[in-house]
């Protein structure tokens, strides 16, 4: 080829390159810092610690030894299965965990709400709740589903706060078992989908989450009911999910912590709203340091890097590992190690009955 033809090609190849890189789309749109701060990715925990909010959803019959590599190669000691489901599934899970790594994972309980209203549907739930908790279970995990897509026997939405499933909160206070629900999803999915919805990119790419200011009922009302049926059970220890959906606005959840003493919160999935305001979160962690504990939700072991450079160091400006959740950078809590700890390992010792605490420093 002549120098003459291929200087032409090259001319064209760099002048189209150019027109795509002026018609980017915001999607597309995800440049890499030149910042140059100090920092590293940090792959291991500082602690043992406990991921309060698992899911294997194959645990009744899955080989557990892949799972393990993994958890050791981030310092993950224990995890709890909230997908126990319940009855015969359960107890495959419980059989499946003892006979091979007997201290390293426990199971919550589900609870089918499909036919309340039906005679005796609250005795029966309570009684399989009593054998599932012999079986094995260690808590109750509660899904959204509950206030969002439960129906009773008349079609109707079940509210969290439904009087007719107060025996079963109540029942978990009497075993002592905590119960960690979530409720709703974040806000900005109920608000308008316009260019001030923070979270435009992931209702754009995931418009499925998009919902109407009334579906199934207002953001506001679902949250409203959650609350007001924890303080119906002082007795009943509750850890809500992805901190309440307030960890981007800790002021006012740290208001509902002083409110709802048994009340404790979660940090699943809602790590890139913490580690955009250290300061005000290491405030929080410090204040509230009995009251929260590790989960990640999803099991994605290359994920939990981010967590664990946000609570343990100082870094600046660092990736998320999702723009659709977070398209702004991360900053270190730098949380001191007592709190790293509590947060880590030693407040959910607390709060769920008979785990080994010898795979734990004091």
């Amino acid at each position: 080829m002549k120098l003459k033809n291929l200087t032409a090609l090259i001319i064209t190849f760099l002048f189209f390159n150019f027109l795509n890189a002026q018609n980017l789309t915001f999607e597309e749109y995800n440049p890499k810092s030149t910042l140059v701060v100090p920092g590293a990715i940090v792959k291991k925990a500082k602690f043992p610690f406990i991921d309060v909010h698992g899911h294997q959803y194959r645990m009744p019959e899955q080989d557990l030894g892949p799972v393990i590599a993994a958890m050791d190669t981030l310092n993950m000691a224990i995890m709890v299965n909230l997908s126990g489901r319940s009855g015969d599934n359960l107890k495959k899970s419980v059989k499946n965990i003892a006979d091979h790594y007997p201290n390293r994972f426990v199971v919550f309980a589900n609870v089918n709400f499909n036919g309340v209203g039906e005679p005796d549907w609250a005795r029966n739930a309570v009684e399989q709740l009593e054998e599932d908790v012999k079986s094995g279970a260690r808590g109750l995990k509660v899904y959204k589903s509950l206030g969002m897509r439960n129906k009773d026997s008349e079609a109707n939405r079940i509210a969290v706060d439904d009087p007719r499933l107060d025996p079963i909160w109540a029942k978990c206070g009497e075993l002592g078992i905590p119960v960690l629900i979530h409720t709703a999803d974040p806000k900005s999915f109920w608000d308008a989908f316009n260019a001030d919805n923070e979270r435009w990119l992931e209702l754009k790419t995931r418009p499925r989450r998009k919902r109407g200011p009334d579906n199934p009922a207002p953001w506001e009302q679902l949250i409203a009911e959650q609350h007001n049926m924890f303080k119906k059970h002082p007795n009943t220890k509750f850890i809500n999910a992805h901190m309440g959906w307030f960890a981007n606005d800790l002021g006012r959840l740290g208001r509902l912590l002083d409110d709802i003493p048994n009340m404790y919160v979660g940090i699943g999935a809602i790590i890139a709203e913490l580690g955009r305001q250290p300061r005000f979160a290491k405030a929080f962690f410090e204040k509230y340091q009995d009251r929260i504990l590790f989960g990640k939700d999803s099991w994605q072991p290359r994920e939990f890097p981010t967590y664990f450079r946000v609570l343990e160091t100082a870094d600046e400006y660092f990736p998320y590992h999702k723009k659709y959740h977070a398209f702004w950078a991360m900053y270190g809590l730098d949380l001191p190690d007592d709190v790293l700890k509590k947060v880590y390992y030693k407040n959910a010792l607390k709060l769920i009955p008979r785990l080994d605490k010898t795979l734990f420093p004091n």
